[in-house]
């Protein structure tokens, strides 16, 4: 079968126009044509015609048209730290009359001297044309850490104390927060997205498709904390849920059964409309109300699609057809009728906001320097409330993923529909700081996660393979812009997720912006040079430095070869067993030896005993400690010597992905509560926290 030939040279010059790119570099010295099919597909969603070289000539001299004749682009940008002047609105025609109507109510007719935020600009041309767009005034960089922390990296649900209900909730991020902060010292607490998921038979347990990034999902709360919880009136029915929770409890801690997402929220749905009956105090009801206003049109919509998808199914493109338009009025007829639940799914957004403010006060109140770094995905579900309630919003028929590279030569499809770049321009990127707003609102970091979509994004067509899709460009200095002034507002730090293919260009401008990236051990060596791990001093200042992530294996698997055993009885191998082995020992040893001959590990190397396994994995964070990144994590697991991934990337159903409890290197489940008396742990985070001492 013929490969799709590359695009022809007007394609070529209308889709650069929109920002759609016609190949790609997969390596520095390699560059590929995306399919001329792709191109015209991207192109499609963002509702251009390109289908016939006769189409794509009309919309390019209708684009070149449009451009030569606009007084404004849709969104203007101008940073602090821009030479002295008022910031660039273009080459205006002479006579143009300025309105600027400033975020803090001030109307201007100039642009000098605007203060920090989004402000309206509306520009009149003598010969009568108009134009209206946003400009974003921005301070130069984001906060940065004013010193040096470690901290600890957790996926929230793997991490059960004895009073949660069979996963991680709320109540146990703040009591690790408290503890790791008054008696570790530590400075953050990173966690997995909290967004709200998607119900499902079984529901999708994937923290990175979420159904709203926007809202946090009500499974995470911990029912006792709420202040009604305790004025229920049917004790005997409480004392019945209480029961099944600590079955539920058991079942994962004591007897080896997996995390089961849906069991717990039927269990805490059923004990959270016993709460709802408990009429709140004056003050109560007032927050609440606050939190209505203050939420408004959004908070509306994703509490209609919670409770449209307790009747129709959670795929709203299933649903009747005049629900599928939120603004519809089949959609406010059915929002009327189903109001109880509406106010039902809008309380449980107000209850997890206020124990993830609580979370991040108990946080700083711990001393902690940043408290608690929350995890922003990159997209969201196609069928979820987000993809429905703002589908101007989304690129139909497109879906986000990466291209073929060294790693992946059939490139990945994530199954995300993508934001289109030109309705989040022409609405000054609304969206966008609408979102971002409401994280920091109880951040005091924030992951972005595949931090390059700030950038650009891997389009793949619908029902093609990921090879035949090509990259789509973002307005990455409005969107760097809004994330500095929102950033800077809350104090709040961000790290970039930049692991993997890296435009050129793009860290350099996240540094200089103050985005923190993200460096992992046991991928920073001198890929320009010798390919040897990277030294200490040579590994950049500005980044969060781990020895490993959620999609990778523990240090205790790599340690010990274990990660290559996993993968064999997986059957994900694509070399033979032993030459897997023989690598992965190979990359082993050259990092233990660098880590002896740097005086950091001695006498262990090539024993595999636990004592010499954990004194590895304390010279490995020791290593980190020698380095002069900025923020040194630690994966929560490594404490304990866990040996499982929470994630394996490509597998399903496979492998138990994001349903594991935190375990010890037996495989038994550890609580909140024998974490924090691991003799283990306490010895990793007094290696952290400087004390001296060789392995």
């Amino acid at each position: 079968m013929t490969a799709p030939g590359p695009p022809d040279e007007e394609l070529s010059r209308l889709a650069e126009l929109h920002g759609v790119a016609t190949s790609y570099s997969p390596s520095p010295d390699r560059t590929v044509a995306a399919p001329a099919t792709a191109v015209r597909a991207a192109l499609a969603a963002l509702g251009i015609d390109a289908s016939t070289p006769q189409a794509a000539r009309s919309a390019l001299a209708a684009r070149e048209r449009e451009l030569r004749e606009r007084l404004l682009p849709p969104t203007l940008v101008h940073w602090a730290d821009a030479p002295d002047g008022p910031p660039a609105l273009g080459a205006l025609p002479a006579g143009t009359r300025l309105r600027i109507e400033t975020e803090q109510g001030e109307t201007r007719a100039a642009a000098e001297g605007l203060p920090d935020g989004v402000h309206r600009v509306t520009a009149s041309a003598p010969d009568g044309r108009t134009a209206e767009a946003r400009l974003i005034v921005a301070p130069a960089r984001l906060p940065t850490p004013a010193g040096r922390s470690y901290g600890l990296l957790v996926q929230l649900y793997s991490l059960l104390s004895r009073r949660s209900w069979g996963m991680g909730d709320l109540g146990d991020l703040a009591e690790l927060a408290t503890w790791a902060g008054r008696t570790g010292g530590a400075g953050f607490v990173q966690v997995n997205p909290l967004h709200a998921a998607v119900p499902g038979a079984p529901t999708d347990p994937s923290p990175y498709r979420p159904s709203s990034r926007r809202f946090p999902d009500p499974v995470h709360l911990r029912v006792e904390n709420i202040p009604e919880f305790a004025h229920v009136e049917d004790r005997e029915r409480v004392g019945g849920l209480l029961e099944r929770a600590e079955r539920l409890r058991a079942s994962v801690l004591d007897k080896g059964a997996l995390i089961d997402r849906d069991a717990v929220w039927e269990l805490k749905r059923e004990a959270l409309e016993l709460v709802r009956d408990v009429p709140p105090g004056p003050g109560r009801q007032a927050a609440y109300a606050d939190f209505l206003a203050e939420e408004g049109q959004a908070l509306e919509d994703h509490a209609t699609w919670c409770a449209l998808a307790e009747v129709h199914g959670s795929d709203w493109h299933r649903w009747p057809e005049d629900l599928r338009d939120p603004r519809s009025a089949g959609t406010a007829r059915a929002r009327a009728e189903l109001m109880d639940r509406v106010d039902f799914h809008s309380w449980l957004a107000w209850l997890t906001d206020a124990q993830l403010t609580a979370a991040q006060r108990a946080a700083r109140e711990a001393g902690m320097s940043a408290g608690i770094v929350h995890d922003l995905a990159v997209g969201v579900h196609p069928g979820g409330a987000d993809a429905w309630a703002q589908q101007e919003y989304f690129a139909a028929g497109m879906s986000v993923g990466a291209p073929p590279d060294a790693f992946n030569a059939r490139g990945q499809d994530w199954g995300l529909p993508p934001w289109r770049p030109d309705r989040l321009a022409a609405s000054g990127h609304a969206p966008y700081r609408r979102l971002l707003r409401a994280l920091f609102r109880y951040a005091g970091a924030l992951r972005i996660d595949h931090v390059m979509g700030l950038f650009r994004l891997w389009w793949v067509p619908q029902g093609q393979p990921p090879t035949e899709g090509t990259y789509v460009r973002y307005d990455a200095d409005a969107m760097l812009a809004l994330l500095a002034l929102e950033a800077s507002r809350a104090g709040a730090l961000v790290i970039g997720e930049d692991l993997g293919t890296v435009e050129p260009g793009v860290r350099e401008t996240l540094q200089r912006r103050g985005v923190l990236g993200t460096s992992v051990l046991w991928f920073e060596r001198d890929w320009e040079g010798d390919g040897h791990p990277l030294p200490p001093a040579r590994w950049r200042a500005d980044c969060l430095a781990t020895a490993t992530t959620h999609d990778l294996p523990s240090t205790a698997a790599r340690l010990t070869g274990e990660h290559v055993e996993l993968r064999d009885r997986l059957g994900l191998l694509t070399r033979p067993l032993e030459e897997e082995r023989a690598a992965a020992a190979a990359d082993t040893a050259e990092w233990l030896a660098l880590l002896i001959r740097l005086g950091l590990l001695t006498g262990t190397a090539g024993v595999h005993s636990p004592p010499a396994e954990e004194a590895e994995i304390q010279a490995v964070h020791r290593f980190l400690l020698s380095t002069p990144a900025r923020m040194i994590g630690v994966w929560l697991p490594d404490g304990v010597g866990d040996r499982r991934p929470q994630n394996l990337p490509g597998t399903w159903d496979q492998y138990p992905n994001w349903r594991l409890p935190i375990a010890d290197a037996e495989g038994r489940p550890v609580t909140l509560e024998e974490l924090a008396a691991s003799p283990r742990l306490h010895a990793l985070i007094e290696v952290l926290r400087g004390s001296p001492g060789q392995g």
